[in-house]
């Protein structure tokens, strides 16, 4: 009995990677969103409960992060995220971590574990993912001053962001 416990564990654990791999990053179906157009509205509430929209962030260079706790991926990228938070923040940068599909505690535990010094927001029915088409996770965007989209997978992410905030808008 223990070790088809373990089996099981072993095939759950095997079945989360394989979605993150299977998916390319970023990988976003034909109702999803592009460069240019501009970013679906959302308002989700953050780890203390407080309603965050996107509109908050208006003239601000906003990177949204949707990601799950579960995904290795998702935690490969939280120390770069951090260094692009503290970096930036005072130029304009806001970064929202919407987590997509999973209860405040488990969220707010792994916040902490892992030291998210960015929002992290609740998207706990996925309609803000699914309006955004996520297929996969970590699925990053940066969103210009203006609104509108500037890159989806975008690499090299610091970069983007430099290049972002130096030109004040969604070009």
């Amino acid at each position: 009995m223990k070790a088809g416990g373990a089996n099981l564990f072993g095939i759950a654990a095997g079945l989360a990677v394989a979605f993150c791999l299977a998916v390319p990053a970023g990988a976003a179906s034909k109702t999803g969103v592009a460069r240019g157009e501009k970013a679906p509205p959302f308002t989700l509430r953050d780890l203390e409960g407080n309603a965050v929209s996107l509109g908050d962030h208006a003239g601000k260079v906003v990177l949204i992060v949707f990601s799950t706790t579960w995904c290795p991926h998702c935690r490969t990228e939280i120390p770069e995220l951090n260094k692009l938070h503290a970096k930036f923040a005072d130029r304009g940068l806001v970064i929202l971590n919407v987590d997509v599909q999973e209860s405040r505690a488990k969220v707010a535990a792994f916040a902490k574990k892992f030291g998210i010094t960015y929002t992290v927001l609740l998207d706990a029915d996925g309609a803000t993912a699914k309006a955004y088409g996520v297929r996969g996770v970590p699925y990053n965007l940066l969103v210009g001053r203006d609104g509108t989209i500037i890159c989806t997978r975008c690499a090299p992410l610091e970069k983007q962001v430099e290049k972002a905030l130096s030109a004040g808008g969604g070009e």
